[in-house]
């Protein structure tokens, strides 16, 4: 089965907000089939104002959530814990509103914590992450939705880095909603074989995000783009496939993000190559 192809907003504006209905239908006119919303503040979606938009271009949607500063699964403090059980929960009830299967993202942890830990300690924020994701599995699992746990690169996590990563937390989390998702900028950076990481994902992968090594225009840089083809083929992977980069317009994101240059002169072209490279790549 040919996968969707879709886009996250962050290639054009950040914070996404409700106001922004032109971006969704200019992203169904450009061709793909799928949009992902990043969700930097909650408050800003109004989801039953943006569901008929949405749904009068046809798109999927999908939902993904931002793990700056105060949300952290694993932070001592229970209070921050709670608060971010908070934020996956308003992100569950923006997911239910328009339709979408599952939350993704590194929800493990705040994305930046990067530090060498005793073994200990580590093991400590493991079991914490854990815990804390198997309640927020169980209520994604009773509204009929999934968590799409997201590995990310050493120099933005310290906990999960890699597919193995994602499946070994799965597997401890041991809720059905529990499950997993990839981003091909992040495994060029941490695998040592792009195919044999999503094989190893296997039947535990609902979702992928693509950007190149350099987070530039996808078919430009190093990532082997056969095997992963090949290996989400050999797995049955029947979701998206959602170009992820970030808008240099928006100083704060893309210095987040280390973006200091254009790689196109729009960001409609950045998407529209993006999304013909991947048309002809699942031919």
């Amino acid at each position: 089965m040919k996968p969707t192809f879709g886009a996250s907003t962050w290639l054009w504006t950040s914070p996404f907000d409700s106001s922004q209905t032109a971006l969704i239908e200019r992203i169904a006119a450009l061709g793909f089939g799928a949009i992902e919303l990043p969700v930097e503040d909650a408050a800003l979606i109004d989801a039953a104002a943006l569901a008929p938009v949405i749904a009068d271009t046809g798109l999927k949607v999908h939902v993904c959530g931002a793990f700056g500063p105060g949300r952290d699964l694993t932070d001592p403090d229970p209070s921050v814990r709670t608060s971010t059980q908070g934020y996956l929960a308003s992100l569950m009830d923006i997911a239910s509103a328009l339709g979408a299967e599952f939350i993704a993202g590194p929800m493990y942890s705040r994305v930046g914590k990067a530090r060498q830990l005793p073994e200990a300690e580590r093991q400590r924020e493991w079991d914490l992450a854990v815990s804390e994701l198997h309640t927020a599995a169980v209520a994604a699992g009773n509204r009929g939705l999934a968590l799409a746990i997201e590995p990310i690169n050493r120099f933005e996590t310290d906990l999960v880095n890699t597919a193995a990563d994602a499946v070994r937390m799965v597997r401890d989390i041991d809720h059905p909603a529990a499950k997993m998702m990839i981003d091909t900028f992040h495994m060029t950076i941490e695998e040592s074989n792009l195919g044999d990481a999503i094989r190893h994902a296997g039947k535990d992968l609902i979702h992928v995000q693509v950007s190149e090594n350099h987070r530039g225009v996808t078919g430009t840089g190093l990532t082997p783009w056969t095997d992963f083809r090949d290996a989400l083929r050999e797995i049955n992977y029947s979701g998206s496939i959602v170009i992820e980069s970030f808008t240099p317009d928006n100083r704060d994101l893309a210095g987040a993000v280390c973006i200091w240059k254009r790689f196109t002169a729009s960001q409609d072209e950045f998407a529209s190559r993006g999304l013909d490279f991947l048309q002809k790549l699942f031919i």
